[in-house]
């Protein structure tokens, strides 16, 4: 599997992710997606659209505002207990999330070691532990957290100085970011930390406008802001993220087993556009880890470069949020059935996917190396993105065999005029066909189009590339439209 400097560096390299403010020395935590990630990144959140909204009769979609009533997050817990702990240490000012430093062991027969480190997740303790401290395969890691929930005894060490007993005591930090709204100082109000509350909030307008009867769900794309006290992996945890969320009102009754089906739905969705099940795991929240509202939560987990890390959460929320903001605001947030006189608050299952996440994990898995052999019987390396072909961010790449013939260039970029009104297509005169094709492999485009000289001079036909088998074909220029409309799937 590619390591997080392979991903980065070809991300930079091929114009998927950018460090944001780059001329400026970069702002920490801050990404900016450059054209192809743009790209990649509209055609997932389109493939989730696709899935939740556009294939069932059940889901209404909605924009919310990103800035709400400070209320809102009062009605939510937000402003009491969105804290994490934070400890610093006194010796190198070094800060930590105190839930976040890990003793390590490494353990081979009488062998032993110990170190520290800073991660969320244990697979990603682990695989950084072995990274930053090279320790090798045969030696085994044994993880506990250091200064929360730790065994008594564990030793305190920085995992930045290395210095032994200097963290502050735990404190909480929250993580909203706040600002003022209107000319006049005070009025405060919060960047939103998910975009969930939102859709609660709107709850009663849907149901009303759109005429509902449960069971029914909201779903919705959008930024949220968290001031996390440590960040990194790249884009995996940052202060600005996207989100793809929905909450799904429900019957009480019905609650535990819709919440089964939305777990299975929403890992079906990530194998459906590539990942493999291999790479894919769950993990069920135990019950002292989980929100005192839900009933039960579950994560899917990915096999990123640092290991396995949530990829998206999914909770039965029970009926908190809406009387929650019921009790707050004072307007009555239930559903009431005419035909049998019943009258709940809904319950909430909520499947909460990160935008950005999932294009990290998409990246992961398309990327590929492969050890070929060219027509000299040199060895030839390719690197290949094997982007499902509805995430793929070019469709197809159109190029003249000769730049310098004008012909050629000119049917080339008729042709790829065609073609992009229905897909995003490329046109690249820039090097030798060899090396256009290797270029085209490496951002995942699915099928190079060459235009030579047979095509203006002869048959009318062009030679069209797959990017995973590399086989060609010949076709001819008027038929590579409906050629293509049949292959490129959603």
């Amino acid at each position: 599997m590619i390591g997080m400097e392979q991903l980065v560096s070809l991300c930079k390299r091929r114009g998927f992710i950018f460090p944001s403010s780059e001329i400026y020395g970069g702002f920490q935590s801050t990404y900016d997606y450059g054209p192809l990630g743009t790209l990649l990144k509209n055609n997932i959140k389109a493939a989730w659209w696709r899935a939740v909204v556009q294939e069932r009769f059940d889901m209404e979609p909605l924009d919310a505002s990103i800035l709400m009533h400070p209320r809102v997050w009062e009605a939510s817990g937000h402003v009491a207990v969105f804290n994490d702990p934070l400890v610093d240490c006194k010796a190198c000012q070094g800060r930590f999330r105190a839930d976040h430093v890990w003793y390590v062991e490494a353990v081979r027969g009488d062998q032993s070691a110990s170190y520290a480190i800073d991660a969320g997740e244990p697979d990603e303790a682990e695989a950084k532990a072995r990274e930053k401290y090279q320790i090798g395969k045969r030696f085994e890691v044994r993880l506990q957290p250091m200064l929360v929930d730790a065994a008594e005894g564990t030793p305190h060490i920085c995992p930045n100085c290395g210095a032994t007993d200097s963290f502050t005591e735990p404190r909480a930090f929250n993580m909203m970011f706040r600002t003022e709204v209107g000319a006049v100082a005070g009025s405060i109000a919060y960047l939103r930390p998910e975009t969930a509350q939102g859709i609660f909030v709107n709850y009663d307008n849907v149901l009303t406008t759109m005429r509902r009867k449960l069971p029914f769900g909201i779903a919705q794309v959008g930024k949220a802001f968290r001031n996390e006290i440590v960040t990194g992996n790249f884009t995996f945890r940052t202060r600005e993220f996207e989100q793809m969320e929905i909450e799904y009102f429900c019957w009480p009754e019905d609650g535990a087993r819709l919440h089964q089906e939305w777990i299975d739905a929403r890992l079906g969705w990530y194998q459906r556009y590539g990942i493999s099940a291999d790479n894919l795991d769950l993990y069920e929240h135990p019950d002292a880890k989980r929100s005192h509202y839900s009933t039960r939560t579950v994560d899917i987990m990915y096999r990123f470069p640092m290991g396995f890390s949530e990829l998206e959460g999914i909770a039965n929320r029970t009926d908190f949020d809406l009387t929650q903001h019921g009790e707050y605001s004072g307007h009555t947030l239930d559903y009431f059935e005419t035909k049998t006189e019943r009258r709940v608050v809904p319950h909430v299952i909520e499947p909460s996917a990160g935008v950005d996440r999932a294009v990290l994990a998409f990246l992961t898995e398309a990327y590929e190396e492969e050890q070929l052999t060219n027509q000299k019987g040199q060895a030839d390396n390719r690197t290949v993105l094997r982007f499902h072909p509805a995430l793929a961010p070019v469709k197809a790449a159109v190029m003249p065999l000769a730049r310098n013939r004008q012909e050629l260039v000119d049917a080339a970029m008729d042709l790829a005029g065609q073609l992009k009104p229905h897909f995003t297509t490329q046109y690249d005169d820039t090097g030798s066909i060899g090396r256009l094709y290797r270029r085209q492999d490496e951002i995942g485009t699915l099928y190079c189009i060459t235009v030579d000289h047979q095509t203006v001079d002869d048959d009318g036909q062009v030679t069209i590339r797959d990017r995973d088998t590399m086989e060609q074909i010949r076709l001819p220029r008027e038929e590579v439209l409906g050629w293509l409309q049949e292959r490129i799937t959603t």
